[in-house]
């Protein structure tokens, strides 16, 4: 059984137990931000920074989503919204500079992305596990899920991407793989948005 209930009642997060694997996955983001976004640079990997990125970003709309938790379903609903525009704002972001570096091309490093690639997908592995059971919630909670998801996703692309750098000796898997993550940040923006939508839509509808 699912962490909601039956009918059209939606997990909201009350539950302390989510909010304690909240914590724990706002934590890990915050750290392997810290991590690769200085590697990203290193390596000059474009796949590592558009990573590094999310992870800021999950950091930041993960500790908005625990702060809603037991507020209105207007507000939770907007604060989803909000989490919607920032992800498709850094997918356009990260599709602009992938962009930009395919005129100024120079191939990454492939050990830097493999080795801090394979430990960011240890870390969204972990995440993922910590919020499986509660994926099913309502838009709040549900941009939570999808956010993690999404970075487990984009990390194994990441490490096919180093190793395309390393088989190849160019930068365009990399390319490639940036390109990619970006596309599946707006796919999840408009998931999350949508759905807020719909929830915002529902609560200002006039009763029957």
């Amino acid at each position: 059984m699912g962490a909601h209930c039956c009918n059209d009642v939606k997990f909201e997060g009350m539950d302390p137990a989510y909010k304690r694997a909240l914590i724990l996955v706002i934590i890990i983001n915050a750290v392997m931000f810290l991590v690769e976004m200085p590697m990203g640079f290193v390596g000059d990997s474009q796949a590592l920074k558009a990573d590094a990125l999310d992870f800021l970003g999950d950091t930041a709309t993960y500790a908005l989503s625990l702060a809603v938790i037991g507020k209105s379903h207007s507000l939770r609903a907007k604060a989803a919204m909000i989490k919607g525009i920032s992800l498709l704002l850094m997918g356009g972001w990260v599709l602009a500079s992938t962009l930009y570096t395919v005129f100024y091309l120079h191939a990454p490093t492939a050990f830097i992305m493999g080795s801090v690639g394979f430990a960011a997908l240890s870390a969204n592995i972990i995440s993922v596990l910590l919020l499986m059971r509660f994926k099913d919630g309502d838009a709040n909670v549900r941009s939570v899920w999808i956010c993690s998801r999404n970075d487990a996703i984009g990390n194994i692309m990441v490490m096919i991407a180093a190793s395309g750098v390393w088989l190849s000796g160019t930068g365009w898997p990399d390319i490639v793989v940036a390109g990619l993550m970006a596309s599946l940040f707006i796919s999840g923006s408009l998931t999350i948005i949508k759905q807020a939508r719909g929830e915002l839509l529902a609560h200002h509808a006039p009763a029957e």
